[in-house]
């Protein structure tokens, strides 16, 4: 996808290690102290979201069904993130929960359970490392981030959204032909989710193309795309006629995206970080923190700055 400027800063390395990617969910409000469902507050250290949920059903003897959290982070990193775990009229002790592939920082009740996209976002603290540029570009990468801090960065989709080498959208692309893309509880979520990502990052691209991401077109409050489903799209005119071209190439996947029990929603286009800092400390290592609503990738920003590289970690 295209960026916002013309140019990066060179070559920079960033997921080197865990910790070089912390990220802590800010879950936005207080849990109620009771209630039929346990949270649980958990660091993670090279785990995933979904072995950790199924650790925790292991341990507390319930059904997998019964953990739920907010949404999935990073394996490669360090993360904090809240589970529930639906235990009416049931105690059970902290130490109970502890594992060594994850640490149980507290424990509390509530009256509902979590649900995906119920938090408030995320806090990013992330280290950029053999980053050449920062010697003799430093200023000028600077006043790059200060841009960005004002006014954002397009609101795209990370790369994670679509597996190794886009396999989520071939994969999505094999089971529409098949017409097999169906709800989740059907198993393909993640090439549903996959493929609604893929057409609102065509539309943002074309929107970025024109100079328009940032400027609110007639019929809209905030500029924002289509995340494609069932009903009436909220864009008329003009900008209906923009998105319609756009994804003309695409029907097949729209006409699938609609019969697979999704509703027509709309997403900001605008990325805007919050509590953005940054600083060096090194002279090829840059570290920044920022805040970013649920659902928005920080790796979005990071490619405006750098062309990043991931070094290949073996699986023990």
């Amino acid at each position: 996808m295209p960026h916002l400027f013309p140019d990066s800063f060179g070559r920079a390395v960033y997921r080197s290690q865990p910790e070089d990617f912390q990220v802590d969910e800010i879950l936005g409000f207080e849990p109620s102290a009771e209630g039929e469902h346990v949270f649980l507050h958990i660091r993670k250290r090279d785990q995933n979201t979904q072995w950790v949920a199924g650790l925790l059903a292991q341990l507390a003897g319930i059904k997998r069904n019964d953990v739920s959290f907010c949404g999935l982070k990073d394996r490669f990193a360090v993360t904090t993130q809240w589970f529930s775990l639906y235990m009416p009229g049931r105690d059970i002790a902290l130490e109970q929960l502890q594992h060594s592939d994850f640490t149980v920082l507290s424990m509390t009740r509530h009256t509902k359970k979590l649900r995906r996209g119920m938090h408030a976002g995320n806090r990013f603290c992330l280290i950029l490392r053999e980053f050449a540029a920062l010697d003799d570009h430093f200023s000028e990468i600077d006043a790059r981030l200060s841009a960005i801090a004002a006014s954002g960065v397009p609101n795209y989709f990370g790369e994670q959204r679509f597996g190794h080498d886009d396999g989520n959208l071939v994969k999505a692309q094999s089971l529409i032909e098949r017409d097999q893309l169906k709800g989740n509880r059907h198993g393909t979520g993640m090439f549903l989710s996959a493929a609604r990502s893929w057409l609102f990052n065509l539309v943002l691209a074309e929107r970025l193309h024109g100079q328009t991401w940032s400027i609110a077109l007639p019929g809209e409050r905030e500029p924002s795309g289509p995340l494609w489903g069932r009903g009436r799209s909220a864009a008329s005119g003009d900008l209906q006629q923009l998105e319609q071209t756009v994804l003309a190439d695409w029907q097949s996947w729209c006409y699938a995206l609609e019969h697979a029990g999704l509703k027509q929603e709309r997403r900001a286009l605008i990325l805007q970080p919050q509590a953005m800092a940054w600083q060096r400390l090194d002279r090829d290592q840059l570290q920044l923190t920022f805040e970013l609503s649920g659902g928005c990738f920080a790796t979005v920003i990071l490619r405006e700055i750098a062309e990043l590289f991931r070094p290949k970690i073996e699986v023990l």
